[in-house]
């Protein structure tokens, strides 16, 4: 079956699509779909990509699965629809933003505006079962999401790769950090922030490496 996906990107998976764990997974997220409430909505599954080509991948976050509660998940890791209060991780992110870079904590928790600048929002597990976390694990997402990793490191080069928690970095693992920057803290949840992702400074990090490399800054 063919997945509505943005161009670049289809292109360059194109044959993961057609593997049986592909085919597999589509099946059981679409009978999902069909009996259960799923998030995000389904036409927002792809949004990641949706908001941010292939070509124009600068920086990369892994996230883990989307948020399960109504209306936040909106296709992007620790992103949630606008108007949606910022859940804790988020919270803590914009914390660190502003201590960082001096920013003030933004209204909205969309971070369309991140994907539209060249960031790529990626959780490892694209969907999930409204109340219940990691009800997709397992399913064929995360080989898809490797396969992703996977392309952006060997194709592309001076992608900065921001690595939050244990979970993120075994993911990340994959990444060759002979052409690309690969930044890692505790995970910005409320239960690891204080061990040492507040105080990290990625965000500064991360637009002081792509300035060295002549690439635009990430405005966060």
């Amino acid at each position: 079956m063919s997945v509505r996906i943005e161009e670049s990107w289809k292109k360059r998976l194109e044959s993961e699509f057609k593997k049986d764990y592909f085919q597999d997974l589509i099946s059981f997220v679409k009978s999902e779909y069909a009996s259960k409430y799923i998030y995000p909505p389904g036409s927002r599954i792809f949004n990641a990509f949706d908001h941010c080509s292939f070509n124009d991948v600068k920086v990369v976050i892994v996230g883990q699965d989307p948020y399960h509660g109504p209306g936040q998940a909106n296709g992007l890791c620790f992103s949630v629809a606008d108007g949606i209060r910022h859940p804790p991780s988020l919270q803590n992110i914009f914390k660190e933003i502003k201590d960082d870079l001096g920013q003030p904590i933004p209204q909205s928790g969309n971070l369309e505006r991140w994907a539209d600048q060249g960031v790529l929002l990626l959780n490892a597990t694209l969907t999930v079962e409204a109340r219940k976390a990691g009800s997709h694990q397992n399913k064929g997402w995360e080989q898809f999401t490797d396969e992703v990793l996977r392309v952006v490191s060997e194709e592309k080069e001076n992608v900065v790769f921001l690595l939050w928690g244990a979970y993120a970095q075994r993911k990340g693992s994959i990444v060759n950090v002979n052409k690309h920057l690969v930044l890692k803290a505790p995970h910005p949840s409320p239960f690891s922030a204080h061990s040492g992702f507040f105080g990290c400074k990625h965000f500064s990090k991360t637009n002081q490496y792509l300035s060295s490399k002549g690439l635009t800054p990430i405005s966060w």
